[in-house]
């Protein structure tokens, strides 16, 4: 007997699917539609979402000013080709005659401006500006005044300073440190101002003409410059070898110029300096120590008037020994030996 026809079970073994939306399925990728930009000012609407685009950052800064009521930045000013062309010359080169033409012309403006009647006319301005009149008198010219002619020596910039005072200067810098020299320059100076009047050694006594020691604190670069003009050597000892003859070497005096003798007098008062003991600690110590041995050497209390006296004593034991080995010669560029001689006698007698 055949089987029994089931529907109901055969219903129940079929997938239903539902029916495909007949809407259009949109692209997954859009296609850009590029947009124009356009110089002026009349620009054509925007004909989809995809032409619309941002602002400039000059106008979207304006609408922000809007917004939070600050200061707006004003869209119809920028940066004139002209003023740009003005820096590059090789733009300027390549430019339009036209462009050229205008920059020139504004160049010859700008010179026509710095003419008398227009800087005569600001300051007209200026003078009513302050509360004055226009008819006030106006100085027309320098800002600040000319210096007098023929200028004074400390008007260069390079010797600006006293040459005694640049002179130690360098002599007590070390290591190619000018700043840390100067700052113990300004040191010396100022323990030279502040310290009690010397006491002058008759026995020692100082240059010729210097101020009384009382008034040595009130001037202390000319306090240093006595000191070192005070014991500076007149003369060096130069030796040579086999000018005595036999091999045997000559002591020869020589005489030394301004610049030398204040050389030498500094160099020997660092070296009493260095011998000195400190009082203190810092970095002012090599400063204090140099200022208390001026202040020894205008007592006449330093080692170094030892050092000067023995150097005279040299020079003049070798002029009395340098006599009968130097030959006569009347030729003007070997001056008589007696001649030096007593002009280095005269040298030492005017201390």
């Amino acid at each position: 007997m055949p089987p029994r026809l089931n529907l109901l079970g055969a219903g129940r073994s079929l997938a239903a699917r539902s029916r495909p939306s007949i809407a259009s399925q949109q692209p997954r990728i859009s296609l850009a539609v590029s947009r124009r930009g356009y110089a002026d000012e009349n620009e054509p609407p925007a004909t989809n979402d995809n032409q619309s685009g941002l602002g400039h950052v000059s106008e979207e800064a304006a609408d922000m000013g809007k917004v939070t009521g600050e200061t707006q930045p004003d869209l119809g000013k920028g940066t004139p080709v002209q003023d740009i062309l003005r820096r590059d010359q090789e733009g300027k080169d390549k430019a339009p005659e036209v462009i050229r033409a205008e920059i020139d012309s504004t160049e010859a403006n700008a010179s026509d401006r710095t003419t008398f009647a227009n800087l005569l006319a600001l300051a007209q301005m200026e003078n009513i500006a302050r509360g004055g009149h226009g008819s006030d008198p106006v100085t027309v010219g320098h800002k600040y005044g000319i210096p007098e002619l023929p200028l004074a020596s400390n008007m260069h910039l390079k010797r600006r300073y006293d040459p005694v005072v640049n002179q130690v200067t360098n002599l007590i810098m070390k290591h190619g440190k000018k700043s840390v020299a100067q700052r113990n320059m300004s040191f010396i100076l100022n323990q030279l101002r502040t310290a009690p009047p010397p006491t002058p050694n008759p026995a020692r006594p100082l240059l010729p003409g210097s101020p009384p020691p009382a008034h040595l604190p009130l001037d202390p670069i000319g306090y240093l410059t006595i000191a070192i003009d005070s014991v500076a050597p007149l003369l060096r000892i130069r030796s040579q070898r086999g000018a005595a003859g036999g091999g045997a070497a000559l002591q020869i005096p020589v005489p030394l110029g301004l610049q030398q003798r204040r050389r030498t007098a500094v160099q020997w008062i660092l070296d009493a300096a260095s011998k000195k003991k400190s009082r203190g600690s810092g970095k002012g110590q090599f400063a204090q120590r140099f200022a208390d041995e001026i202040i020894s050497v205008v007592e006449g209390k330093s080692g170094v008037w030892d050092r000067r006296q023995l150097v005279h004593k040299t020079g003049t034991s070798a002029l009395h020994k340098q006599c009968p080995f130097q030959k006569y010669s009347h030729n003007p560029g070997h001056p008589h030996p007696h001649t030096q001689k007593n002009a280095i006698f005269y040298f030492m007698g005017s201390t």
